[in-house]
This record gives C-alpha cells, sequence and structure tokens, in this order.
C-alpha cells in the first residue's frame, strides 16, 4: 500500500489492466444475460402451465438459491484445481440451464433451468482471479472497475430486457443468456499469462470463517439485504406517492448512478491513501443518510433523487471495497473458499432484504420499510466504530 504521504495513486501494470478488462469483460457478458430477464420473467412465467404465485417466486428466485448454495464448494474446488476450469465449468453450466428454460413450456421446466443457471456459481471464483492478478495497491481499484461494469450491465438490461421480449419472447432472452455465457468464456482466451496460481497449501477450510472475514461477510450481507429491500419498497413510493411512471423510474436511477460517482471516486482514493476503517464507516453513513432522507424528508422526485445519490456513493464504496479487503485479509490457500462465503452471504442478504421488505410492505407505507432500514443502518455504523481495523492479512 502507498505511504499515506504519498498523494499519486500506485498506476497499474498493463498485464493487471488487461486482466481487469477481461474479467470485468467476462462478469458484464454473463450477468447482462441474467439481468435482462428480471423485468419480464415474472410476467412470463404467470403464463405458463402450472404456474402459481409461489412457483413464479420460486423462478424468479431460484437462481439465488442455488447460488448461495455453491459459491462456497466452487470457490474451494479453485482453490485446488484453478480458477479457470471453474470459471469455463460454471459458464457451460449456466449455458445449459438457459437452454432448459428456453425450450421449457411449462413453469416446472423454467424452475429447472434457472436453478440450472444459479449452479454455474462462479462468482466468487471470478472475483478471486481478480486478485491473483492485481497487486494489493491497486484491489480496491480493480474491484471498483468490476462493481461498475455489473452496475453498467444491470443498468443497461433493465433497458433492453423488455424491449428484446417484447419484439422476439422471453425464450430469446434465455437463448441470449446462453450466447452471452459462451462470449464469455472465449474472453478468457485474452488474459495475459503470467497470472499466478492460487496457493496450493493444505490449510483448513476453517481458515475461510476467521473472525475479520466473517465481519466483511456480515456487511455484505447486510449492504445487499438493504438494496434489495429498498427496491423492493422504492418503486412504490415512486409511484404510488409521487405519482412517477413505472417506465420512467430506470431515469432517475442511471442520474443518481452517475452524480454519485461524485463521491464514491474520493472514497476510493482515499481508501487507497488512508486505510479502509475509516472509509467504511463513511460509506455505512452515506447509507443511513439516504434511509433517513427517505424516512423522514417530505416526499417528492427530488428528495428520492437526493437519496439516491447519496446511497449510491457509499454502497458502489462498499460493493467495491468489502471484496477487496477480504482478499487482501484472506490467507491465499482459501481465498477462493473465502471469497465463496462472501458471495453466499452476498446472495443470502439479498433473499432476505427481499422478504423482508415485501413483509414490511404489507401495511402499504414505503416509509415503515425505510424507518426499519434506518435503525438497522444505524446498527451496523455503531457494531462497525466498535470493531478494530484488520490490516494484516494471515498467510
Amino acid at each position: 500500500m502507498s505511504n499515506s504521504a504519498d498523494k499519486s495513486l500506485i498506476p497499474m501494470l498493463a498485464t493487471e489492466k488487461r486482466a481487469v478488462a477481461v474479467i470485468a469483460l467476462v462478469a458484464m457478458i454473463r450477468m447482462f444475460g441474467l439481468f435482462a430477464l428480471l423485468p419480464v420473467l415474472a410476467l412470463y412465467a404467470g403464463g405458463l402451465a402450472g404456474a402459481t404465485p409461489m412457483l413464479i417466486g420460486l423462478a424468479v428466485g431460484g437462481y439465488g438459491l442455488t447460488q448461495a448454495a455453491l459459491q462456497i464448494p466452487l470457490g474451494a474446488l479453485s482453490d485446488r484445481i484453478g480458477r479457470l476450469p471453474v470459471i469455463v465449468g460454471g459458464l457451460a453450466v449456466f449455458a445449459a440451464g438457459s437452454l432448459v428454460a428456453a425450450g421449457s413450456t411449462s413453469i416446472e421446466g423454467v424452475i429447472a433451468g434457472r436453478l440450472l443457471q444459479g449452479a454455474g456459481a462462479i462468482s466468487a471464483t471470478l472475483t478471486a482471479l481478480l486478485a491473483d492478478a492485481t497487486r494489493e495497491a491497486v484491489r480496491t481499484r480493480t474491484m471498483a472497475v468490476l462493481g461498475i461494469g455489473i452496475g453498467s450491465s444491470f443498468l443497461l438490461a433493465l433497458i433492453a430486457g423488455p424491449a428484446i421480449a417484447g419484439l422476439t419472447g422471453v425464450p430469446d432472452l434465455f437463448r441470449l443468456a446462453a450466447v452471452a455465457a459462451l462470449l464469455a468464456a472465449l474472453l478468457l482466451l485474452l488474459l495475459p499469462r503470467g497470472i499466478r496460481r492460487p496457493d496450493t497449501r493444505r490449510l483448513p477450510v476453517t481458515a475461510a470463517f476467521r473472525p475479520a472475514l466473517l465481519r466483511l461477510d456480515l456487511y455484505v450481507f447486510l449492504l445487499h439485504g438493504l438494496l434489495t429491500g429498498l427496491f423492493v419498497a422504492l418503486p412504490f413510493l415512486l409511484r404510488n406517492r409521487l405519482d412517477l411512471q413505472v417506465g420512467d423510474h430506470w431515469k432517475l436511477y442511471i442520474g443518481a448512478l452517475v452524480l454519485s460517482l461524485a463521491g464514491t471516486v474520493p472514497m476510493i482514493i482515499a481508501d487507497e491513501h488512508k486505510g479502509r476503517h475509516g472509509t467504511i464507516t463513511l460509506a455505512i453513513a452515506c447509507l443511513l443518510v439516504s434511509m433517513l432522507i427517505l424516512a423522514l424528508a417530505p416526499a417528492g422526485v427530488w428528495t428520492a433523487f437526493l437519496a439516491m445519490v447519496v446511497f449510491f456513493a457509499g454502497f458502489n464504496f462498499l460493493e467495491a471495497g468489502l471484496p477487496a479487503r477480504l482478499s487482501v485479509l484472506a490467507a491465499g490457500a482459501v481465498r477462493g473458499a473465502s471469497l465463496g462465503v462472501f458471495s453466499s452471504s452476498q446472495f443470502l442478504g439479498a433473499f432476505a432484504g427481499g422478504i423482508a421488505g415485501g413483509w414490511l410492505l404489507s401495511g402499504g407505507n414505503p416509509r415503515d420499510a425505510f424507518l426499519a432500514f434506518v435503525a438497522l443502518t444505524g446498527l451496523w455504523l455503531v457494531l462497525h466504530g466498535l470493531g478494530k481495523p484488520a490490516e494484516t492479512p494471515e498467510n
């Protein structure tokens, strides 16, 4: 890491830039095929033979369940046999699941396809490969590139998915996902040579559950719980209270995401120079402020927009900074397993946030959800303040 007196960022090596670009593109292309289904899948599943509300929910959420279940074993496997075999195998399984769902005319078939898609759980292994290919001094920046790339893929997919489905149908979105996965596998051929292999020392898997790592796992669980819960409640506020048409919501999200970079980028720079405990504190505080605005400020489009800008500033930093910190603290021999636990915590957080958000909305008032999120984020901030910085990796 750079000395705090050194105000210039350490430049990335040419091989690091190439590796980051390829890995980010692989993640973006793969996730685009998945994200494009989100705006249309529930409606499509509802028209299939045998559909019930519970089965529709399983068709949408089944992917996340198998993702959470398999991130740890596949991450651990990548520590033993290498990252690329696991990534290529995961992309092949994802493509197979996409084709199964594309060819199904029943809700059960789509569910089977979605579960198989999720079985290609390579998020942790991709992140571990990124860590293998970069130095600690540039790790947060590289994770930021990955996070911003996936976020851009998400926003583009939300716009393109409904358009493609309207023109050619949802089955073609599943086929597009399969093609995207195969294209992502071919892109791996562009990775630079010489990426260091995982440490193959036989450390016990319990090394992936050190307290310092579990704290980061808890943080990403809370982060994605808040994100999912927010996006359960916020659309109802925008549509029902602010009369903002659903088709216009994406404009608010994209505008807020772009402006939020004015807060995220300085935090990333400060993080690389001054240590991570303080910048994580600031990022959690951003989440808290955004929830306070939504819960207590007079309802309005500009109020919601301001809250989203502040939220994304903190969220984007934590989305990049948490896996970067974990990749530094985790012992090399269990880095894949450690990132597997981290990714599973992320998916479980999203599942819990969706359930909690729906339950909190049962009274019909989105502010009830925002108030609960204020309490949760405030508790998170207090717990972080009581913790001690963990700056030394265990080898």
